[in-house]
């Protein structure tokens, strides 16, 4: 009987992944993961909330399998939360979901299956890995809609072959119906869209209580007229329209952020276009990739054709149609049908283009 841990958030997706397996017949392990923070001057974690881990622990009660929980508050300090505060001080708009899955979920974790002695590590994602001809590859579930295979680009492809996602082939819906189905106490719980370690959805105020000192600077256009005056370029991303405190002959977005000359580059909306970017920190989950591939440059993007090539260890991707507020920071991600090929984090915007 193989053994998996499953990766239990108390979520409906979690829960019915551990209930399928078990299933299946795998002997499971439930563990919640608990990612708090100290709050300065307090005792007091934040987990993931004290209700995940009681809503997980009645999940695996009902399973009749174990349940743990791990405290892995100092890997999200210093591989997610750090990296996401220097980031918006560099100028650049992280993703810290995919930093989760690279460092934590699918790295630290996963270690930790492996001293465990056990055998896979399950989530409630929506993708799939499937092995064909000897080699495992993660490709896009059958709900398209809640795919989050763009979250999960940077899992390194010798370690494919240790994860299981059962919820490859199921929307859904028809998850939340299993879930009614076998009595599981949460099959009506809403999905929490948040960033576990945010409160109130302020990204704002969050760093804005890490970071103690803020530098004003200039709100420029694109010929270097300045317009305003910003509160720090963290409070700021590309595409932004809204709290800018500026006024023009139409409406003005934020083009680019120059953390060096700490200043805000704002235009039009046409101005948001680009026609390629450069990328770095690649993961290829492929042998070779293929001239042309279809391309998301955020999770909600629609995607898009492009030619891409590899220098210096970099992508540079040229899209057939030019794209809209491509952001520094954010994962570009590949796609060959449902295949997923890989990705990395956008390092530059390739602007110069006759549209």
């Amino acid at each position: 009987m193989k053994k998996v841990l499953v990766a239990m958030s108390g979520g409906v997706d979690s829960s019915v992944a551990a209930l399928l397996l078990k299933k299946r017949g795998f002997e499971v392990v439930g563990l919640t993961m608990c990612l708090g923070v100290n709050g300065e001057g307090s005792e007091r974690a934040r987990c993931c909330g004290s209700s995940a881990i009681k809503d997980a622990k009645q999940v695996c009660a009902r399973l009749e399998i174990p349940h743990y929980v791990f405290d892995f508050s100092q890997e999200l300090e210093e591989k997610i939360i750090k990296r996401f505060v220097d980031e918006y001080l560099n100028g650049r708009t992280p993703n810290p979901c995919v930093d989760c899955n690279k460092f934590i979920k699918f790295g630290s974790l996963l270690e930790k299956v492996e001293a465990m002695g056990l055998d896979y590590l399950a989530t409630g994602h929506y993708a799939k890995v499937e092995k064909i001809n000897g080699r495992y590859f993660l490709k896009r579930p059958k709900d398209k809609v809640k795919d989050q295979t763009y979250f999960l680009y940077p899992v390194k492809r010798q370690v494919l072959k240790k994860i299981l996602f059962p919820l490859a082939n199921f929307t859904k819906e028809e998850v939340r119906q299993i879930a009614r189905e076998n009595k599981l106490p949460v099959a009506e719980k809403p999905q929490s869209q948040n960033i576990c370690f945010i409160q109130e959805k302020d990204y704002r105020k969050f760093l804005s209580e890490r970071i103690k000192r803020f530098r004003e600077g200039p709100i420029v256009d694109l010929n270097g007229n300045v317009l305003g005056r910003h509160k720090g370029i963290f409070f700021y991303t590309v595409g932004q329209r809204q709290g800018l405190g500026i006024s023009g002959k139409g409406p003005l977005y934020v083009i680019a952020i120059d953390p060096k000359e700490n200043k805000i580059i704002v235009g039009g909306k046409n101005d948001l276009k680009a026609k390629g970017l450069k990328a770095k920190d690649l993961n290829l989950l492929v042998d070779e990739l293929p001239k042309r591939v279809f391309a998301k440059i955020r999770y909600v993007h629609k995607g898009e054709w492009c030619q891409v090539s590899i220098k210096d260890n970099k992508l540079e991707l040229i899209f057939d149609e030019p794209q809209e507020a491509i952001t520094p920071g954010q994962s570009v991600v590949l796609y060959d049908k449902d295949f997923v090929l890989g990705g990395g984090i956008i390092e530059e915007v390739i602007k110069d283009a006759d549209y």
